[in-house]
């Protein structure tokens, strides 16, 4: 890793190694500009985002043509930080910012990528949202600004249907309202809820942070930052349980039974909304819905293993 002086001089000695080789900016596109990346393993991903798909990896310093940067994940080396992404068109997505030679946190001269490109196919926006769940939108600034992370998470778990999108978002609009950075309030536990799926406890953040290599328990708060909240809420939907089947099967039951809390009033609330997200998602409520758990999903198992989750599903029977 480089620090800032470095940078700098690194930056100065690249530009004259590409005036000394000869019609380098000369050769580049009217519209873009030329940089140079350094360190080895650097990630090039489809979009801003720390969550986003890797479409390459650099092998070493490379000279990039860039036509416009965008604001996104904060990225952090020793050579210092940046939330700017540089577009690079020739390699398919977005190199951070902090790994360009240059002293600055954004690209010199470099136009931002113009207005907000549409959505991918398939992605879920904020007005599909507010019709899904109403009131329970209440800070529609807040989720607007964590929904291309968390549609890149939900592609990263395979939440590619509507049961699955129903499902998963009925239960986050109920954790966290869609609030990436939303709190348990009046939680002042170490390990209270965070984040869209509210993490809870250190036998959740211990594992959520080793499967990222990141230490959470050393800074629980991460797990409600915008670089990591959606993530986390996708690791937990796939790894820390596996939800997805569940909602193939319209069973609301043992989704909450997932996430983990005694069963009650609740269930029903989070089940409605899932009616009310299937029906916006395909035009009506199919039959076979289940709302109830049975018994041996009841209490809360909040602290269980994958494992020994997984087994209640095998003595249990029953709805739920």
């Amino acid at each position: 890793m480089l620090t800032a002086r470095m940078r700098r001089i690194l930056t100065t000695g690249l530009a004259l190694t590409g005036l000394a080789a000869g019609g380098l900016i000369a050769a580049t596109p009217a519209h873009a500009a030329v940089f140079q990346t350094y360190g080895t393993g650097v990630n090039v991903r489809s979009d801003a985002y720390l969550s986003s798909p890797v479409v390459r990896t650099l092998p070493g310093p490379t000279s990039i043509d860039v036509d416009c940067q965008k604001a996104g994940d904060l990225v952090t080396v020793s050579g210092g930080s940046s939330r700017w992404w540089a577009h690079v068109p020739a390699l398919g997505g977005y190199v951070s910012v902090a790994y360009v030679a240059i002293p600055e946190d954004k690209l010199p001269g470099v136009p931002e990528c113009g207005g907000n490109p549409n959505p991918p196919s398939g992605d879920i926006t904020l007005a599909d949202v507010q019709a899904m769940f109403g009131s329970r939108i209440a800070n529609p600034s807040l989720v607007n600004t964590g929904l291309p992370s968390l549609n890149q998470a939900m592609r990263d778990a395979n939440i590619n249907t509507p049961y699955r999108k129903a499902a998963f978002l009925a239960t986050l609009v109920h954790e966290s309202r869609l609030e990436y950075n939303i709190r348990e309030i009046g939680d002042t536990r170490p390990y209270g809820g965070r984040g869209y799926i509210q993490l809870t406890g250190d036998f959740n953040y211990r594992p959520a942070g080793q499967y990222f290599g990141i230490d959470l328990l050393g800074n629980p708060e991460l797990a409600r930052s915008l670089q990591w909240s959606a993530p986390i809420a996708r690791w937990y939907w796939t790894v820390a349980r596996n939800i997805n089947p569940f909602a193939d099967q319209l069973n609301m039951g043992k989704v909450n039974a997932a996430i983990g809390y005694p069963a009650g009033a609740e269930d029903q609330r989070r089940c409605d909304s899932f009616k009310n997200a299937i029906r916006y998602l395909t035009g009506s409520v199919p039959a076979g819905v289940v709302c109830t758990r049975s018994k041996a999903y009841a209490g809360d198992t909040s602290k269980l293993t994958r494992a020994q989750f997984d087994a209640l599903g095998k003595t249990g029977g029953g709805l739920g």
